[in-house]
């Protein structure tokens, strides 16, 4: 997989009409297309002068690439938008406020909104798994009791891994009526499902082909089931947030483990032409 370089960015993005253009691109695909003003095939639009649109040559129909989009209505320079997409398309474990502040030269505020904003770009599809499926669950956060006490009011996330291939995560309550749906609506029938054995995956066999290991006896492989996969993606996801975000508000959340699964599901593809266009499209 080639790497698209800082180099390359720079050349390619050199000031906001640059920007622009590409945007414009990326969300009709050419310079050239129908008009919706006056329906003329192949009308061409030129950019006016001044303002973040371009106009028909034939009607004068005025079209706003940025309507709709991440940056529509932000005073933030087109060209450090971009900059912020690529720290995010080559960084695997995340870009904080304050990395995107110390980058850009923003404010605070500013740094937070723009992360935010990508990371709603992330969204997980509905597009479902099969093969072998390793389900499993994970805590995050919450509030030590004492010096060396348990941590409390920790949140829970639920996540399914399809044997060298895509994720699924959402945040939930670890108890089968979370559990159960999420298969139901991610994974298809005839699909084997491997879990540890916790209580939570008890109905999972109503429906799926379902085999467990036995953590409590510290079986971890048999044969080939385990849960070797989503475990790993549960290390580098937290690891992420510990290094990164350092904590993460449970409001939140679920924004951030978008972003992980998100990353993982485009570890073997260059990730700036997706984001760039998955910031190009109206929302």
């Amino acid at each position: 997989m080639r790497v698209y370089s800082f180099p390359e960015f720079s050349r390619d993005y050199p000031n906001d009409d640059a920007c622009l253009d590409r945007l414009f691109k990326e969300r009709y695909g050419s310079d050239i297309l129908t008009c919706p003003g006056c329906g003329v095939v192949d009308s061409k639009f030129y950019r006016l002068n001044g303002r973040k649109a371009y106009s028909c040559v034939n009607c004068r129909y005025q079209i706003h690439p940025l309507a709709g989009t991440i940056f529509h209505k932000s005073d933030t320079p087109l060209t450090k938008w971009m900059y912020a997409l690529y720290l995010f398309s080559v960084s695997k474990n995340g870009v904080s406020a304050m990395e995107l502040q110390r980058h850009l030269g923003v404010t605070y505020k500013c740094a937070y909104r723009i992360g935010k904003k990508i990371r709603e770009l992330m969204q997980q599809n509905a597009d479902k798994l099969s093969g072998i499926i390793e389900m499993d669950e994970t805590y995050i956060g919450g509030k030590r009791r004492g010096h060396k006490g348990k941590f409390d009011n920790k949140t829970a996330i639920i996540g399914m891994v399809e044997r060298k291939g895509k994720a699924k995560a959402r945040i939930g309550h670890p108890d089968a009526t979370t559990a159960v749906p999420m298969l139901n609506a991610y994974v298809e029938r005839g699909s084997k499902v491997h879990t540890d054995d916790s209580r939570i995956y008890h109905r999972v066999k109503r429906n799926f082909d379902h085999e467990s290991v036995n953590h409590s006896i510290k079986e971890y492989v048999r044969g080939d089931v385990h849960t070797n996969s989503i475990e790993g993606f549960w290390g580098n996801m937290k690891n992420s947030i510990s290094g990164t975000y350092h904590a993460v508000s449970p409001a939140y959340l679920q924004t951030y483990v978008n972003q992980f699964v998100f990353f993982y599901n485009h570890r073997d593809v260059q990730v700036w032409p997706v984001l760039l266009k998955l910031a190009a499209r109206q929302s």
